[in-house]
């Protein structure tokens, strides 16, 4: 493990527009906090309505030769920069770590994710596969080909600041597309890490551009620009809803990951052991703070004693504290906000009969942003936790009967991103998977996400897949010819 940071300056960052570092043409700067020990750790150009413009039309000059190469040429620059995500992973997870908190080893596994995501769209992007179709004429030939969307905006959250990241940018560049990437401002200096890599892998200026900064006035620019065909979105079903209305009046093609309340079951006939370890990755990981995390955990009531005691000595073991200290597996939450929110969750519970096994409290860590990992029983359906995400570390335990109340019981959301079944019956294991109305099942399975598959969800979780080769559908646009001979 290092902490030496070489990629970025953190007394001098800058915005990345067109092979250029600038800063804000206005002046004005934001602060990022550590939010294991609440201290600032750099100041950041705070980008708006001309930077965003800049970018923009930096991406509609650099889309006219980059769309040109072949899908080869394109993808060797991919691997580059996965080669180079490789090289500096250390330093990638110690400013990830260092500004929104994720516990280092956990972010050093992100880098490695979102690398592979680079790596699946770089062979993706030679399997853009056209059509002939049979004609009704002898005279005519009908073709339909793939082109890229043109200009494209990725707005990417805190929770997972490179991963979500490349999983935009992966099959946008593959396809041929350029664009702007909008990081979360929590976290933009792993955005701006990474637009140094973009600089060494030698991808020509312009073809993806880095502004962070005021929210507004950007995502302004991005909505209102026409050079703007496609916007991808990850954060919260709130804000999307807002951006489907935004996207409105120029009918722009957007895709949306947005939140999720998964059920996590464990049925009577369970592997006890694996589903006690898939819950605990499934909540815990990133402290809860992640939008397929485990909010709701169903336990069967002949083996409920036994799922919580074994779970609860698990979660005991698990060891929260400066996400960049050694062993540490559950660092702060991003913010204040967070925090109070979790607070908020857990007293409502307590309040209406719930039980704390363990945790509930800061753990004595006032330094940053902590809520230690906290176990909850005897939760019923009107608790505020039953069906508000929660974005932390807290497991809710409630116990079921049989297959069609834990069904119902889970589909009761407006959500439908993740779910997760631990079950030894095959029978089961189909039917339930069928039921369940969410866009990805872990059967078996806490962390089903991989780059080679979709992921995205059903209902209020948003629509279109990231991922596999489905995620690069939704920056090709079909164009049918109809050729007359």
């Amino acid at each position: 493990m290092t902490n030496e940071i070489t990629l970025i300056d953190l007394e001098n960052v800058g915005l990345f527009v067109n092979g250029e570092w600038l800063t804000s043409l206005k002046g004005g700067t934001f602060s990022v906090k550590n939010p294991s020990t609440k201290q600032t750790v750099a100041n950041v150009p705070k980008g708006g309505k001309e930077e965003t413009e800049k970018a923009i039309l930096a991406a509609h000059e650099a889309f006219q030769t980059w769309s040109k190469l072949t899908a080869q040429e394109r993808g060797e620059y991919l691997f580059e920069l996965r080669d180079l995500m490789h090289e500096h992973k250390e330093e990638l997870a110690t400013i990830m770590s260092l500004e929104m908190g994720k516990a280092y080893q956990e972010a050093v596994g992100e880098v490695t994710y979102a690398a592979s995501f680079l790596n699946w769209y770089a062979e993706e992007g030679r399997r853009i596969y056209g059509e002939t179709i049979p004609a009704s004429s002898p005279n005519k030939r009908l073709f339909v080909v793939k082109q890229p969307v043109g200009v494209v905006a990725a707005i990417t959250p805190w929770n997972f600041p490179i991963a979500m990241m490349t999983r935009k940018l992966g099959p946008a560049l593959a396809a041929g597309c350029t664009g702007v990437v909008k990081p979360a401002s929590q976290s933009p200096l792993t955005a701006l890490a990474f637009a140094k890599l973009v600089e060494l892998a030698g991808i020509p200026n312009g073809v993806v551009n880095f502004v962070a900064g005021s929210t507004k006035e950007i995502s302004d620019e991005i909505f209102n620009n026409p050079i703007v065909k496609k916007i991808s979105f990850t954060g919260s079903t709130e804000v999307g809803k807002q951006l489907v209305v935004q996207s409105a009046s120029q009918l722009k093609k957007l895709s949306l990951e947005l939140g999720g309340h998964a059920p996590f079951i464990v049925f009577e006939d369970a592997d006890l052991e694996k589903a006690a370890e898939g819950a605990l990755a499934s909540k815990f990981r990133n402290a809860g703070q992640t939008c397929v995390c485990a909010n709701r955990i169903y336990v069967h009531k002949n083996i409920k004693e036994q799922f919580t005691k074994l779970f609860v000595e698990k979660v005991e073991q698990l060891k929260m504290g400066n996400s960049l200290e050694k062993n540490v597996q559950v660092g702060p939450l991003v913010n204040e906000d967070g925090v109070i929110k979790v607070k908020a969750q857990v007293e409502d519970a307590v309040n209406k009969g719930a039980k704390i096994l363990i945790g509930g409290t800061d753990g004595n860590l006032k330094d940053g942003y902590f809520f230690e990992p906290t176990v909850l029983d005897n939760v019923t359906n009107d608790m505020a936790i039953m069906f508000e995400e929660t974005f932390g570390p807290v497991a809710p335990l409630i116990t079921f009967e049989n297959d069609e109340e834990v069904i119902r019981a889970a589909n009761n959301t407006k959500y439908g991103l993740a779910a997760y079944l631990y079950t030894t019956d095959i029978k089961r294991a189909v039917t339930v998977s069928e039921a369940l109305n969410f866009g990805i099942i872990g059967l078996n399975d806490g962390l089903p996400a991989v780059a080679q598959a979709p992921f995205g969800g059903m209902n209020e979780s948003g629509y279109g897949r990231e991922g596999g080769h489905q995620g690069i559908r939704d920056y090709l646009e079909e164009k049918y010819i109809s050729l007359y001979l």
